[in-house]
């Protein structure tokens, strides 16, 4: 396993586990959020991280990696509703959910695997601030299929969008643990 999986993997495991302990708390709630409201979710998570960084100061005493931490977890969230729907089984038992949850980290996994060999790791090469300004430009782009039904004429659909979301999350939390 190289360097980057390894550190995916350490992510992942911080991820997953905060989202169990969250399922134990709160349970399924979740499970009646519509995608569109897992995308503002999202949104809004993502926009306090430029706020913070755009006037380098904060009110809140949480910082960004927590936001990051949550918008990998919204993202396979928003995942696990698109394969699901809202409409039945809202209720899951925190092992049905957890199985969820790492079918679509890990197919995530697999994709930026395949990206991260293609593009010979250029993410290491880049600014946690434009990771989180590529995750916007994604999310922007969900809004827009979202309000166009889910039809797209040559681009990939809203999954493909989450889970760069969650690639893209976990590589700004690889480089903010690295600092």
């Amino acid at each position: 396993m190289n360097r980057t999986s390894k550190e995916f993997e350490a992510i992942i495991k911080k991820c997953e586990d905060l989202f169990e302990a969250k399922m134990k708390d709160y349970g399924s709630a979740w499970r009646i959020l519509r995608t569109s409201s897992l995308t503002d979710q999202i949104y809004i998570k993502a926009s306090r991280i430029r706020s913070i960084d755009d006037k380098g100061i904060q009110k809140v005493d949480e910082g960004i990696v927590p936001e990051f931490i949550g918008m990998v977890n919204y993202s396979v969230i928003a995942l696990i509703q698109l394969e699901l729907g809202t409409e039945q089984n809202l209720d899951l038992s925190v092992d049905e959910a957890v199985k969820l949850y790492k079918k679509h980290i890990n197919i995530a996994k697999s994709l930026m695997e395949d990206k991260n060999h293609d593009y010979g790791e250029a993410w290491r090469n880049m600014r946690v601030s434009s990771l989180n300004d590529i995750i916007l430009m994604k999310l922007l782009r969900i809004k827009q299929i979202e309000d166009n039904q889910g039809k797209t004429f040559v681009s990939e659909g809203v999954d493909a969008n989450y889970m760069d979301i969650i690639n893209y999350s976990i590589f700004a939390l690889i480089k903010l643990e690295i600092k």
